[in-house]
């Protein structure tokens, strides 16, 4: 309603205006009477408000949805009425949903064409990769660990890359089932244990057998990993230890990564989730991306994991993954 009426003060200003200039006239041509001008004013005013309302009824939805914020694209393909005006606006709505829908379908197409060609293109190189890595395997040159090492390197990214590409079809690519925590925690670290020793750098597992929990193994242990590299990278020269320990809280099992490296300054533990971010680490050591933690980040959210992480400077950082529900191995799922 308010819309309407700061539409149509011209409108009324006009007819009051116009009313007064009437009056004026006869007034000056020396004809009054004051019943007649009562009754004329009244018959005005009645009939322009009768105008006036029927405008502002058959409008009445176009001024509700320009009142109020849109909450859906859909609500735009929904009809505004009967009136010229009304079906004129419907028509330009349809059309402009037409439009957004065509340029958001060929968007769709360009990032899944653009997403299958990076998976594929990451798959490529892995075999040049592998080729390189199995021709030094038994070569013990220091030259040879020195590409060894790159080669890792290469493939860590490469990993990172392909799961970046994968997280936004992550609904068709994820299988929820039991997952034991000890075995997926040796595997990471077996899958790394060139970077440990490389570090100088041991872990230690505290890390019950039994202990096992509802994810998907493939992107769980992606984020292990990444949590692993980092814990690792960060202790490099000022601790040899990395612990890795899973414990219960409540109806919840945590899985914890402690380092006793150098820490994150208090100012950045807030912005480490965020993409691309490397804060005063990521400064002296050249390798950081700022991707890791935020890939952790989104992949725990997308899997209804929580993430914590604590950090002091000069002492370590510790990061968990709480996952939401406790599956002992030895029972089969309801």
């Amino acid at each position: 309603m308010k819309l309407f009426l700061r539409d149509q003060w011209a409108f009324a200003a006009f007819f009051v205006v116009q009313l007064i200039l009437l009056l004026l006239i006869f007034a000056l041509d020396g004809y009054w009477n004051s019943s007649l001008m009562i009754y004329a004013i009244f018959l005005s005013l009645f009939f322009s408000g009768g105008f006036l309302l029927s405008r502002y009824l058959t409008h009445r939805t176009i001024y509700q949805r320009l009142s109020n914020p849109v909450q859906s694209l859909e609500e735009l393909t929904q009809s505004h009425g009967n009136a010229p005006l009304c079906r004129a606006m419907d028509e330009n709505c349809l059309e402009q949903y037409r439009l957004y829908k065509e340029e958001l379908h060929a968007y769709e197409n360009k990032q899944r064409d653009h997403i299958t060609f990076i998976q594929q293109w990451v798959h490529q190189m892995k075999t040049p990769l592998s080729v390189i890595h199995l021709l030094l395997q038994d070569d013990d040159d220091p030259k040879s660990e020195s590409v060894r090492e790159e080669v890792d390197r290469l493939k860590r990214g490469l990993e990172t890359i392909l799961y970046l590409a994968r997280l936004d079809r992550f609904e068709q690519d994820f299988l929820i089932e039991p997952v034991n925590l000890r075995t997926l925690v040796q595997e990471a670290v077996a899958e790394n244990k060139r970077l440990f020793i490389r570090n100088q750098v041991y872990p230690e597992l505290q890390i019950d057998e039994h202990w096992s929990a509802e994810s998907d193994d493939k992107w769980l242990s992606f984020v292990l990993n990444q949590l692993l590299i980092n814990a690792v990278r960060y202790s490099a020269g000022k601790s040899n230890k990395v612990t890795i320990r899973a414990y219960e809280r409540g109806s919840q099992v945590v899985l914890e990564v402690q380092d006793y490296g150098i820490g994150i300054p208090r100012e950045d533990i807030r912005r480490v989730f965020q993409p691309y971010f490397t804060g005063e680490n990521g400064r002296k050591y050249a390798e950081s991306t700022g991707m890791g933690l935020y890939l952790v980040k989104e992949i725990c959210g997308k899997l209804n994991h929580a993430v914590e992480l604590e950090s002091m400077v000069d002492a370590g950082t510790t990061v968990r993954v709480v996952l939401s529900a406790v599956v002992p191995t030895n029972l089969t799922r309801s």
